[in-house]
């Protein structure tokens, strides 16, 4: 009954195979990567943390051109206030207005603002070996899933043959079994392997399937999207990774990965960060203009109406009598009004530039403050740094010495695999001519197919190691 159970599974998920080859999709390495990258929140986050250094880049260079500024206002007074344009009080309901500019340029503050510049440009550099370095753990991930899900289909495809292999043998043996030249037992003992074997068959299956959906949940695709991968084509006895010596690697990866240029940069700029907090230590000179105008509804001014008046004035007495002098004064005729507002603006017209000096004396200690957690920080970044450093050069040497062992490991299961292939061979032909019993055969096609297995393990396991040191090497991780 298991049997039949086992075979109708391996019936029915062959069906959804052949059903689904038509419209899934086979994906190269290069385009899992891609995908990952495009879709990674981690690598997003960091795109947005480059466009933030951006703006705070254009925001220092900004800082140190003039600034300008413009006011207006309109309002209306009554009550006792001051007339804007004669600063004389009234009574009278006024109605005003006023527009002003100014602006100002520092042109010494102890290179607060050069440094403050310098300070965000490395800091812009620093977020683009960030995203970097997310691009690059992105990468990684992206080659761990896909060889698992490569290492998955060659053990299905060896748990497949192991099923065929023993189908063809339960066949032969049944032959021989009608025959009479072997005993049924034989048959029953194979009829059992078979079903064993389709078991595995079924365990890889969800192993493919279990990978499968790790590299799509990587990828950020849905996990009823179809997918598969393309096997590369790696030939593992070229592979070399003893041209060069743990020490090599490390100096090569102390300038190749982005962690390490981050981590520098993040230094200088936390020492161009303690130069611009020194700069508040020392004098602020700057430059400074303004232009303003004003309008007031109280202005009066003499319009004459092209007109003339002749009128007699005392101008003084006679010396000695004190006898009045009278004269005519002729003066033009016309009226007082309120000037429209634009002639008011032009004719009230005010300029002004100056330069200042500010000097700090005592501001609650907050400068030297500032400047005393910039030299904290900078110290900090430094042991940043050096933690970078150590950690680079801890993990290069476990890369290197996994990879080592992983060629070991490889080289000597190679040999197993060898071995146990000629012995199972032999086995197989004894068994065939009743020269050894079933248990006999079955522990050598067992033995067989253990050693296929862990020689793909070891396989994909050095290949990984290998990757690995390449990356630190800034090499390309394509197969």
């Amino acid at each position: 009954m298991m049997k039949r159970i086992l075979a109708i599974s391996l019936l029915f998920l062959s069906h959804i195979s052949f059903s689904q080859e038509a419209t899934t999709k086979v994906w190269t390495l290069r385009e899992l990567i891609d995908q990952a990258i495009a879709n990674n929140l981690t690598v997003k986050r960091s795109t947005y943390g480059v466009e933030t250094s951006q703006v705070n880049l254009l925001q220092s260079k900004m800082t140190m051109l003039p600034s300008l500024n413009a006011n207006g206002n309109y309002g209306l007074n009554w009550g006792r206030t001051i007339d804007p344009t004669t600063n004389i009080f009234t009574e009278n309901k006024i109605e005003n207005s006023n527009l002003s500019t100014s602006s100002s340029l520092l042109l010494w503050n102890g290179f607060r603002l050069f440094y403050n510049l310098k300070q965000s440009n490395t800091d812009l550099d620093a977020a683009n070996e960030d995203l970097i370095k997310a691009r690059n753990d992105v990468i990684l991930n992206v080659i761990t899933l896909y060889l698992n899900v490569v290492f998955n289909k060659e053990l299905l495809a060896v748990a497949q043959f192991q099923v065929k292999s023993t189908q063809e043998q339960l066949d032969r043996t049944k032959k021989l079994s009608d025959a009479g030249s072997v005993p049924i037992g034989d048959v029953l003992n194979l009829d059992a392997q078979l079903a064993t074997n389709e078991l595995n068959v079924i365990q890889r299956e969800n192993a493919l399937n279990l990978s499968l959906l790790q590299l799509k949940q990587a990828l950020q695709l849905p996990a009823s999207n179809p997918m598969d991968v393309e096997i590369p084509q790696i030939n593992v006895d070229n592979v070399s990774i003893l041209n060069k010596s743990v020490e090599e690697i490390f100096d090569i990866a102390m300038t190749a990965m982005p962690e390490i240029k981050g981590a520098e940069l993040r230094k200088l700029s936390a020492d161009y960060g303690f130069r611009s907090s020194r700069g508040n230590l020392y004098p602020r000179i700057s430059v400074n203009g303004s232009y303003s105008t004003v309008y007031s509804d109280q202005r009066q001014q003499f319009f004459a109406d092209g007109g003339a008046a002749t009128t007699t004035r005392q101008i003084g007495y006679v010396q000695g009598s004190l006898t009045p002098v009278f004269t005519d004064v002729t003066s033009p005729t016309g009226q007082f009004m309120v000037p429209n507002i634009m002639d008011q603006y032009r004719d009230n017209r005010g300029r002004s530039l100056g330069l200042s000096i500010q000097i700090p004396i005592f501001n609650g200690l907050s400068a030297r403050s500032n400047m005393q957690r910039a030299a904290i920080n900078r110290e900090l970044a430094n042991i940043t740094l050096t933690e970078t450093k150590n950690t680079l050069r801890q993990t290069v040497e476990t890369a290197y010495n996994n990879a080592i062992a992983a060629i070991k490991t490889y080289q000597s299961t190679d040999k197993q695999v060898k071995a146990r292939d000629e012995a199972f061979r032999m086995t197989q032909q004894r068994y065939n001519l009743g020269a050894v019993n079933f248990v006999d055969y079955q522990v050598a096609e067992n033995n067989l197919f253990q050693a296929q297995s862990d020689l793909l393990r070891a396989k994909y396991d050095f290949i990984f190691r290998t990757k690995v040191l390449d990356f630190y090497q800034g090499l390309p991780l394509e197969f």
